[in-house]
């Protein structure tokens, strides 16, 4: 049976999962949905140096998980492909969904989009948390009023410490087993360290025709995917 560990983006804990968790649950499978230290009910624990990644590979070894299929979604990325590297033979395959990438010594924050400042700025004028998006920046990314309802209701602001932290990798990357979920509504094409990656033999991308938040805008179709993925060697 496959095990999937299920890890939300920024702002969301495990029960952004709860559609996809019923969905796996019913084709057989084990869910695991990970909350983050510090964001959904763990909100105010302390968060230091690869807090995050710790978080994902204790659920694994405390439940002794094995064949599993690691999800990450949007920051998530960053954590889950570092857990990925140390989680070691347990690991069947890691699910990026339209998320980042680790890097080795780099951090979500040293490669954001606008530039590390700009969200160190954020960070800091919010008390040294990331603030939840409101309900207009969802607007583009096929959610309908209801799903964007449920996600604005559930976001906690993100401790700003792991968006800070340094990814740490031993190996390459592209030596895990891995399949890369695009969402087309929020680009259509992968990241240039997503296309170098996909140039592995061990990569393949998959698209989904909505936005960033598949968990609430496509559920089933996302089901579909992890399923064929469980299939997958």
């Amino acid at each position: 049976m496959t095990e999937f560990v299920l890890v939300a983006g920024a702002w969301l804990g495990a029960s952004a999962w709860d559609e996809v968790v019923a969905g796996l649950r019913a084709a057989g499978h084990g869910t695991h949905p990970v909350t983050l230290t510090g964001v959904g009910e763990k909100q105010g624990l302390p968060v230091g140096r690869q807090t995050h990644v710790a978080d994902i590979v204790d659920d694994v070894e405390r439940l002794d998980l094995r064949d599993v299929v690691l999800v990450g979604h949007s920051y998530a990325g960053i954590p889950a492909g570092q857990a990925a590297e140390r989680i070691g033979g347990r690991l069947a395959r890691v699910v990026f969904v339209d998320a980042c990438v680790p890097a080795d010594g780099e951090s979500f924050v040293s490669t954001w989009w606008q530039g590390p400042a700009a969200l160190e700025a954020e960070i800091a004028a919010n008390g040294g948390s990331w603030a939840p998006l409101t309900a207009g920046d969802f607007e583009g990314q096929g959610l309908s009023d209801e799903q964007i309802a449920r996600i604005v209701d559930v976001a906690t602001p993100h401790p700003g410490a792991s968006l800070s932290d340094p990814a740490v990798l031993s190996g390459s990357l592209g030596d895990l087993p891995a399949t890369y979920v695009k969402c087309l509504l929020d680009g259509p094409e992968p990241a240039d360290d997503v296309a170098a990656l996909l140039k592995s033999d061990q990569w393949e991308l998959v698209t989904m025709d909505t936005g960033h938040w598949p968990m609430y805008s496509r559920p089933q179709e996302l089901v579909r995917i992890l399923n064929g993925v469980a299939g997958r060697p």
